[in-house]
């Protein structure tokens, strides 16, 4: 299955694990990664021996007769280094099967979690507050403060305007929209995404959830100068946004370094939100 425009990346998260998914509009069906769900299964801190662990149980169902390997399609994903990579991705109800292949006590936790999901974004079509509203919880049941979320949440909208943007101008979901967003991170903080999520000292996780308000307050300031100036001069294509993105990137820096230079602290930083034991250690 190839990659479809009506296809949103949207992250969940079971206890503090995050599940990459995405969302076909089209059908109205929640495509999973696979990997991520056995990582929770076999309780793997290593993404990569979750990944070898998939790979010797879809060999094994294969020997055995089973389809369920060869239920599950392939869709761009967003990786630890930023990137959108093919992987294997299952809906829930080859998921709920596959489940019953891996011996572990969190089966009967993520068969429950796999239906609960699948019942809210039903909920959320008819009523889009409702996901803004299951996303403040969790950021609250997470620890992060009012003033956070909310900025979390204004970020997240100016970045769907943004999105929603490069969609209708020829901008192809996927790597374009990844190369654009890396550019203009690269702009105005001075790093790529890749090296930000490596100074914080994660992995799979979503890079803007472990922002400190500062961080995101100037990913969105860079993100919305890059749409009005996409808007201004109707850039169309990779192109001309890339023009667009990198332009909007400078503002937010040139800010960035006044605002370091007045208060003498740096806006990127290695803090975060993961728990004690999964920080990574920056020397």
């Amino acid at each position: 299955m190839a990659e479809l425009p009506t296809m949103k990346n949207n992250p969940a998260f079971f206890e503090q694990h995050e599940i990459r998914r995405v969302y076909d509009e089209k059908t109205e069906t929640w495509w999973f990664s696979v990997v991520d769900i056995i990582q929770v299964l076999t309780q793997q801190t290593d993404y990569r021996a979750a990944r070898n662990y998939w790979k010797v149980l879809k060999h094994r169902l294969a020997k055995e007769g089973s389809q369920l390997g060869t239920n599950c399609n392939q869709l761009k994903l967003p990786a630890a280094d930023g990137k959108n990579y093919l992987t294997d991705v299952a809906n829930a109800e080859t998921l709920l099967r596959l489940v019953q292949s891996v011996p572990s006590p969190k089966a009967e936790p993520i068969k429950l979690w796999l239906a609960k999901v699948g019942y809210e974004r039903m909920q959320e079509i008819s009523d889009p507050a409702l996901g803004l509203e299951r996303a403040r919880a969790t950021w609250q049941k997470h620890g992060r403060s009012e003033k956070w979320i909310q900025q979390r949440m204004t970020g997240q909208d100016t970045r769907n305007k943004l999105t929603d943007y490069w969609a209708t101008h020829d901008v192809k979901p996927g790597d374009e929209f990844a190369v654009l967003t890396n550019l203009i991170h690269q702009e105005w903080s001075g790093v790529s995404v890749v090296k930000h999520k490596n100074l914080k000292g994660l992995k799979t996780q979503n890079l803007r959830d472990h922002m400190s308000e500062a961080e995101l307050i100037f990913t969105a300031l860079a993100e919305l100068s890059t749409r009005q100036i996409a808007e201004t001069v109707t850039a169309t294509g990779l192109g001309e946004n890339t023009v667009a993105a990198k332009s909007g990137g400078r503002i937010a820096r040139r800010a960035r370094l006044e605002l370091e230079a007045t208060t003498g602290r740096k806006i990127v930083t290695g803090e975060n939100f993961l728990p004690p034991s999964k920080i990574k250690k920056i020397k």
